[in-house]
C-alpha cells in the first residue's frame, strides 16, 4: 500500500519548524528517524496532511552529562549512538541495558529515543527505560520550553502530551547516586515488538535501596510504573524474600491482554520472572 498524499516540509532551523506548526496544527506530523511513522503511513494508519521533517535542523543529534549528572538526549539522536554510548554504561546502567535491544541494527541507525517516547507505543522500550529512571521530556513552542515527566507524558496508546505547537526537543534523565540497572523483554524474533519487558533504575546507597522504579512494557495500554514494586522496595536490602516480594508487586501491576503472543497469566509470569532476575543479578553484583 501507497501513502495517501501529503505535503512535505523540511525547515531549516526550530524557529520555522515552530511556525509551521502553527500554520498547519493537527494537519501534520513531525518525522525525525521515521522508523514508527513511515511504517504507518504506508499502510493508512497515519495520514497527515504535511510532514515536517526536523532532521535539517541543528544542534539536536547530541547526548551528553550535565554537570549535574544528569542526561540529555537530543531529539534527533539515534538509536546507534546510544548503543555505542561510553556514558550509559557508566551513569545510566538502565539506558544501557535498552540500548542495545531496540527493534534491529537498520532500525538503530535511524531511529530516535525521542521520537520513540512520541511514538507512546505500549510496547516501547526506552518508554520503559524513561518511566524507570524518572525522565522527563522537554517540549518547545513559541511560546517557550516546559518540562513534562514521563509518568504524565504517556496518556494512552499512541496518545502523548505534546500540545498541537510543540515538539520535543530533549529528554532529560536525572542523575542518580550509586544507580544500579538493566532491562530485559522478551521477544518471539529479533527485532520485534517486545510480548512483555521489565526496566530496574535503583539508587543504593550501601546495601540499601534509596530509591527505585520499575516500568512494565507490553502488558498495559501503555507503559506501566510498578509503583507498588518501587515503594517497598525503599529502605530495604536486596534479599531473595525481597525480591520474591518486588517481583509478585511488579507482577501484579501489569495489566496484560491475551493474544497470539501469550496469555495475560503468561505475560504475567513473565514479568515476575523478569524483575526477579534484574534484581537477583544487580543483588549478586553489588
Amino acid at each position: 500500500m501507497y501513502p495517501a498524499k501529503f505535503r512535505y516540509e523540511a525547515p531549516t532551523s526550530l524557529a520555522e519548524a515552530l511556525e509551521m506548526l502553527s500554520v498547519y496544527g493537527d494537519e501534520c506530523k513531525i518525522l525525525a528517524g521515521g522508523q514508527s511513522l513511515v511504517p504507518m503511513l504506508k499502510l493508512r494508519f497515519a495520514s497527515p496532511g504535511v510532514l515536517i521533517d526536523i532532521n535539517n535542523l541543528p544542534g539536536l543529534a547530541y547526548h551528553r552529562r550535565d554537570t549535574n549528572g544528569s542526561l540529555r538526549v537530543g531529539a534527533l539522536c539515534r538509536h546507534r549512538d546510544l548503543e555505542r554510548s561510553a556514558l550509559l554504561p557508566q551513569h545510566q546502567p538502565t539506558m544501557a541495558g535498552v540500548a542495545p535491544l531496540i527493534a534491529d541494527p537498520i532500525v538503530r541507525c535511524r531511529g530516535t529515543l525521542v521520537g520513540s517516547l512520541c511514538h507512546s507505543d505500549p510496547q516501547g522500550d526506552w518508554a520503559a527505560a524513561a518511566v524507570a529512571c524518572g525522565a522527563k521530556v522537554v517540549a518547545t513552542s513559541a511560546r517557550g520550553e516546559r518540562e513534562i515527566p514521563v509518568s504524565e507524558f504517556f496518556t494512552g496508546p499512541f496518545e502523548n502530551a505534546l500540545a498541537l505547537d510543540e515538539i520535543a526537543t530533549e529528554a532529560v534523565f536525572p542523575s542518580a547516586k550509586g544507580m544500579q540497572g538493566g532491562y530485559l523483554k522478551l521477544e518471539r524474533r529479533i527485532g520485534d515488538f517486545a510480548t512483555a519487558g521489565v526496566a530496574v533504575a535503583l539508587e543504593v546507597t550501601g546495601d540499601r535501596v534509596t530509591r527505585a522504579g520499575l516500568a512494565l512494557t507490553g502488558v498495559g495500554p501503555r507503559t506501566l510504573e510498578a509503583t507498588g514494586a518501587a515503594e517497598y522496595l525503599k529502605s530495604k536490602s536486596l534479599t531473595q524474600s525481597v525480591i520474591e516480594e518486588a517481583s509478585r508487586l511488579s507482577a501484579e501491576a501489569a495489566q496484560p491482554r491475551g493474544d497470539h503472543r501469550g496469555s495475560s497469566e503468561y505475560k504475567r509470569h513473565i514479568i515476575y520472572t523478569f524483575t526477579n532476575r534484574l534484581l537477583t543479578r544487580l543483588a549478586l553484583a553489588a
